[in-house]
């Protein structure tokens, strides 16, 4: 009877354990064929975006061919509705990011601070509810010597003191987001400032056609009254908005000589944002674009997640 007992709890357990083996390698399984379907499905976003990306520089190479104007009314600037593929959709957008401030151009083409293209900086700062102090830190991070700034510089000094430790950059940078490593920075503050800026080459312009309304006020001291972003997307409803002609009738004429290097009507940097949904994943492509003088254009830079 013990005998029969004991056969019988032997009998139960390995039907558990077979039981909890069989749990195990289904539900094992199911999410190798779940992250296999999720990897699939995301290589197929990927190669989606790719095409949005190369239409993007289709469109970006008609512009050219139709105008030597880059403005908020031509067709590069309406975005992507969702479009429909092959097992979910694709929506995307083309943004001109000389319409905003290249912290790059904090810099000389020797190296050096670029004190106009700071002054300018500094203002923007203001006009977006960030400190003043970024602007000579920043050109600090940026600039090829080891001297401070006055007052609010930072070289390796600092830097080094932080943990971990680190050294400034002493040269252009290809990310905006490399703003959080100046000392005291942020989350809440870089995102004052994200919407505002790029990191391009040293020397690009500023196109006034699609400048945000905080750096085309920041562009003088005493600053410029075409409108808040309200009043710019009503102005650009039909074309460039404000014009070269319109600014040199608003600013004093030494005003507009010295800005005049620094400003434009046409833009040859843009990024193409394209996310592509397959199934229940979501891909975001951001493409950094640079269109040359006879309208071809190139991917210099790509990044996928978040901006």
């Amino acid at each position: 009877m013990r005998q029969r007992g004991v056969a019988l709890i032997t009998a139960i357990v390995l039907v558990a354990i077979a039981t909890i083996v069989a749990v195990h390698l289904g539900t094992r399984a199911s999410l190798d064929l779940r992250r296999t379907a999720g990897l699939l499905a995301l290589e197929q976003g990927w190669h989606v975006a790719l095409g949005a990306e190369a239409w993007a520089a289709e469109v970006l190479r008609e512009d050219r061919e139709d105008s030597q104007t880059d403005h908020l009314a031509e067709n590069w600037a309406q975005p992507l509705p969702p479009l429909p593929v092959d097992g979910g959709e694709v929506r995307g957008a083309l943004e001109d990011m000389q319409g905003r401030f290249n912290v790059n151009n904090l810099l000389t083409a020797s190296g050096e601070v670029n004190e106009a293209s700071l002054a300018r900086f500094e203002r923007l700062l203001e006009r977006v509810g960030a400190e003043r102090r970024w602007g000579r830190i920043l050109a600090d991070w940026l600039d090829s010597d080891t001297v401070p700034g006055f007052p609010h510089g930072a070289e390796d000094g600092v830097y080094l003191a932080q943990s971990p430790p680190y050294r400034a950059a002493n040269g252009p940078i290809t990310s905006t987001t490399e703003m959080l490593a100046l000392p005291g920075m942020t989350l809440e503050e870089f995102s004052r400032i994200r919407p505002y800026v790029a990191a391009l080459p040293v020397g690009t312009t500023i196109n006034v056609c699609t400048a945000n309304a905080p750096l085309l006020a920041a562009l003088v001291e005493g600053g410029t009254d075409f409108g808040d972003a309200e009043a710019l997307r009503a102005n650009r409803r039909d074309g460039c908005f404000p014009t070269l002609a319109d600014l040199q009738a608003t600013l004093l004429p030494d005003q507009y000589q010295a800005l005049l290097p620094a400003i434009s009507e046409n833009s040859n940097w843009f990024r193409a944002v394209t996310a592509a949904r397959i199934g229940t994943s979501e891909l975001t492509l951001y493409s950094l674009i640079e269109r040359d003088s006879g309208g071809g254009s190139r991917t210099v830079l790509r990044s996928t997640g978040t901006e």
